[in-house]
């Protein structure tokens, strides 16, 4: 349970009752239905590109936002927002990036949503403190509840292996359902 640590003891025991029924799978089926059809580096940037423009009109542009098959999500990186100065000429150059982690590819939009805007919140809070949780409440009401549901899925994925949904017929059969 090593993705809900810091959660109460109560809610932990919760989680593996749930988890002993093998009942996670079922208990995220039933409140995220299906994968969101961002396939693509390309989909995803105008995703979060919407999402800036929505909430963060100020904040600086985003020079790339992709997929990234390398973030690992047993080290706890579910997105990555980097920020790299490059001299050009006399000049600096700032670039900003956003990745997230490939295993997102084949999730319901919300968990997606819930990333996008925990990375975004950095562009303008680098600390995870009280106004960066604020300003990720305020682009994202239900933020705390779904950062919860990507731990609970990722808690699952750890235990059983077993992706729950899929961008191309919206769930996956388990392995021990006939095909």
């Amino acid at each position: 349970m090593r993705f809900l640590g810091g959660y109460p003891e109560a809610v932990l025991e919760q989680v593996r009752a749930v988890q002993a029924q093998g009942g996670l799978g079922r208990l995220l089926r039933s409140r995220y239905a299906a994968p969101h059809g961002l396939r693509t580096d390309r989909a995803l940037h105008g995703f979060v590109t919407e999402l800036k423009a929505e909430h963060m009109r100020r904040a600086p542009p985003l020079d790339k936002v992709l997929y990234d098959s390398k973030l690992q999500v047993v080290q706890h990186a579910l997105g990555l927002h980097t920020q790299v100065a490059r001299v050009q000429g006399s000049r600096l150059k700032a670039s900003r990036e956003i990745r997230i982690a490939s295993v997102f590819k084949d999730a319901p939009l919300d968990f997606l949503r819930m990333i996008a805007v925990h990375e975004l919140a950095h562009l303008k809070e680098r600390e995870h403190d009280r106004a960066f949780y604020q300003l990720c409440e305020s682009m994202e009401p239900r933020y705390h509840q779904l950062e919860f549901d990507v731990r609970l899925y990722l808690t699952h994925l750890e235990a059983t292996g077993e992706r729950l949904w899929s961008g191309e017929d919206g769930l996956v059969r388990s392995q021990a359902q006939p095909a």
